[in-house]
């Protein structure tokens, strides 16, 4: 069977001094299958959009912000992670700089500002712990992995850099 994903961005914005990220708690929707974690924001990519307009669309839908510098950090191959066991392809940014002033909260939850070091505290998707540390760093590689997910759990996780 072919490999048909659903593409789509995720993206870290941080704070003007870099020392934070806007991360989104879903606690809006009590049917949400990500109830409870904190994410990045972004989401589904539009038929006539490119990774990067759909990157800025999402957070701009999503934060009320508009991206002025942003990096793609890596891809990401999530096999059987949607609800329904859906495959997704996601593409990784690093947002370094905005305008305006981020909404306190959206349809998904609130929008809180979480130190960088504060990160792995966080209720989020397990997975999300393995690649959070290559988005933040210094290398300038792009990484690129796959991580097949089954029953809303994380099976494993292999990554290339280049």
């Amino acid at each position: 069977m072919p490999y048909t994903p659903i593409v789509a961005t995720l993206g870290y914005v941080l704070s003007p001094d870099q020392t934070q990220v806007l991360m989104v708690h879903r606690n809006a929707r009590p049917e949400d299958h990500q109830l409870g974690k904190y994410n990045g924001l972004g989401g589904k990519l539009e038929p006539d959009e490119d990774v990067v307009a759909g990157m800025r669309r999402e957070i701009l839908e999503e934060a009320g912000i508009d991206c002025t510098e942003l990096r793609l950090r890596g891809t990401i191959s999530w096999p059987g992670f949607g609800k329904h066991g859906e495959d997704w392809l996601g593409f990784v940014f690093l947002v370094t700089a905005f305008t305006g002033t981020p909404f306190e909260r959206n349809p998904e939850g609130t929008l809180e500002w979480v130190a960088l070091d504060g990160l792995d505290a966080l209720p989020m998707w397990e997975g999300d712990r393995n690649f959070l540390p290559m988005v933040f760093d210094d290398d300038p590689r792009a990484f690129h992995g796959v991580m097949p997910y089954r029953d809303g759990r994380m099976q494993s996780w292999r990554y290339s850099r280049i």
